[in-house]
């Protein structure tokens, strides 16, 4: 590859980049369903043609950001020793990144409107769980494949069901939760045989 290619290839990813950036605040403000591409085109300094330029429609930019906050998730998960700080996560409602997870319901939301968004979640959701139960796998060898899914469906629940609850007062003090998923964690990851 040449330098001037390597150099074009640069410039239209950070072009890109600059354009997600955008995206990601406009729809933040106004939804993915109501954001306009001449709203995202004049939150990015750009003309609608130009975005088109890089992006085919709005849903192409939706799938990027959904792709990259997977990505982000899944690096997550492959760096992390393990999920033994799961159960303050959700007791305290701890989030890694808010934009991510406001985006996320965006996207669910627009899932009911859109099939192609709602294959997107598909996707996401398959790939996020995927790379879960390998996590689990490599944890607990042990498992058969079974458990490993049913534990993860669980774990799945009680981070996005969190996710959807932090809109809401917290009902319950953070450290009786924490007791309680700290429970539900053991009972989940206790071996077979107890």
């Amino acid at each position: 590859m040449s330098l001037q290619t390597e150099a074009r290839d640069a410039r239209h990813r950070l072009r890109q980049d600059e354009i997600i950036t955008a995206a990601r605040r406009c729809f933040r403000q106004h939804g993915f369903h109501g954001a306009s591409m001449a709203q995202l085109a004049a939150e990015a300094d750009l003309s609608v043609g130009q975005i088109y330029r890089y992006f085919t429609n709005k849903d192409a930019i939706i799938e990027e950001i959904v792709r990259r906050i997977i990505d982000s998730r899944v690096q997550e998960m492959v760096v992390t020793s393990s999920n033994i700080h799961l159960a303050e996560m959700l007791a305290w409602r701890v989030v890694k990144n808010e934009d991510d997870d406001a985006l996320m319901m965006e996207v669910a939301a627009e899932a009911t409107r859109n099939s192609r968004v709602a294959r997107m979640m598909v996707e996401a959701d398959e790939r996020m769980f995927s790379h879960a139960c390998d996590k689990v796998s490599q944890l607990h060898p042990e498992y058969s494949a079974e458990r490993i899914r049913a534990c993860v469906e669980i774990l799945a629940v009680m981070v996005e069901g969190t996710s959807y609850r932090r809109l809401t007062p917290q009902k319950a003090s953070a450290e009786r939760l924490y007791t309680l998923y700290q429970q539900i964690n053991d009972y989940l990851f206790k071996s077979e045989e107890s």
